[in-house]
């Protein structure tokens, strides 16, 4: 049975993949009939378990409540061996296939790997341990009838299966980008140090059937591989299923970020057609508090519009030209310069209108590269110097 130095490691990592699995139960609700999301909460749950079961004082403490020497040791197995169909399972459900052939593969490798937890059971009670060994199980047993089977059999049965995960990990990685390429590439080695898990145990047990004792594998050695890889584990699968909407709201929090610029300067400005509604960002997710700025900065350059000068517009154009701005570059600047001396004039002489014909047409902008334009000294400075002349028409 697995032990180790402390019961936090076990403890610490069972908690943490609780909790992933437990982010994922509101989607599992509205999704009940999604397989890839039951399989990777199915994942999620037995590595959490199989960690939390196999601390030295659950061990302990399973005995005792049961009042059955070991029977820690098939719990503790068959959760593995639940783990690792669970892993082949998501694995099958990740990869792009016909759906047939999905759910077919599924379906066998469940029943395949249900059998097999059935048999470490049924193994266990076949055979005798009287003796408690929370930490040595394993090689103390290793020699006794059907016991010796239950142990060989949960240690290849994983160790088989997560050769074929990391290298199916692996493989698919080269042909895939983004987090789910992160998380393969982080799949792969995590299965592969249960492999060496494994295959320590399995040599501290040959070694009791040769006559030689090296126990401390067993309960000292291979119990250190445990908790990092069950840690891997979980950030491997949890990169992928957390990372595009991550990636989103990064990407919405960036252009929040972009948009400051051109809301300082706008979000004052009066809108009579369009009503606004308060959007508290501490409490507002990202995504909605994006489109609810955006649709206020329209209804904002929709307000000014009747305000904006072609002539503002033409001579702040050539100006950045003149900077040495690109073409499109400048056709922005333009744009923001016209859009700063419309806000003054709309200050300047609130509820009058200009003559429309001086007007433009409405058209949209792109908010991003029009406050970035804003925050340059560019847009600003060609602003300020027509800004003076705008007042001085007003006044004649």
């Amino acid at each position: 049975m697995t032990s180790g130095p402390s019961n936090l490691g076990f403890y610490l990592s069972g908690g943490v993949l609780l909790l992933v699995c437990a982010l994922k139960i509101p989607a599992l609700v509205r999704r009940r009939h999604d397989t890839l999301l039951r399989a990777a909460c199915l994942l999620l749950f037995s590595a959490a378990w199989l960690m939390i079961l196999a601390a030295p004082d659950s061990i302990v403490g399973l005995n005792r409540l049961t009042g059955i020497p070991n029977i820690a040791a098939p719990v503790v197995y068959a959760m593995t061996i639940v783990f690792s169909g669970a892993s082949l399972v998501l694995i099958i459900n990740w990869r792009s296939a016909p759906p047939e052939q999905t759910r077919r593969s599924t379906r066998l490798c469940m029943t395949a790997y249900g059998l097999t937890a059935l048999a470490v059971v049924a193994l266990f009670w076949a055979g005798e341990a009287p003796v408690e060994q929370p930490t040595l199980f394993d090689a103390y047993y290793a020699t006794t009838p059907f016991l010796r089977e239950m142990i060989v059999l949960y240690l290849v049965a994983q160790g088989v299966t997560m050769t074929i995960a990391s290298t199916l990990c692996w493989r698919w990685s080269g042909a895939v980008d983004g987090s789910l390429r992160a998380g393969l590439r982080i799949l792969a080695p995590a299965y592969l140090i249960i492999v060496c898990y494994d295959v320590i145990r399995l040599t501290g047990v040959t070694a009791r059937w040769t006559g030689h004792d090296l126990d401390y594998l067993v309960d000292q050695v291979s119990p250190l591989l445990a908790a990092p890889a069950c840690l891997l584990g979980a950030l491997g699968f949890a990169i992928p299923l957390i990372g595009p909407r991550a990636a989103e709201t990064t990407r919405v929090l960036r252009q929040l970020r972009q948009l400051q610029p051109l809301w300082r300067t706008l979000r004052n400005v009066p809108t009579p057609s369009a009503v606004r509604v308060s959007l508290p960002w501490w409490r507002t997710p990202p995504a909605v508090l994006l489109t609810g700025r955006k649709t206020t900065l329209y209804d904002v350059l929709l307000a000014l519009a009747p305000y904006y000068d072609p002539a503002i517009r033409e001579a702040a154009y050539h100006s950045a030209l003149r900077n040495g701005e690109a073409d499109s570059r400048a056709a922005v600047t333009a744009d923001a310069a016209m859009i700063l001396v419309a806000r003054e004039r709309q200050r300047s002489t609130p509820g009058h209108l200009p003559d429309a014909t001086h007007s433009l047409p409405w058209r949209a902008h792109d908010l991003v590269l029009l406050s970035q334009a804003l925050a340059s000294p560019t847009a600003r400075n060609l602003s300020q110097h027509s800004v003076p002349s705008q007042k001085a028409a007003h006044h004649e």
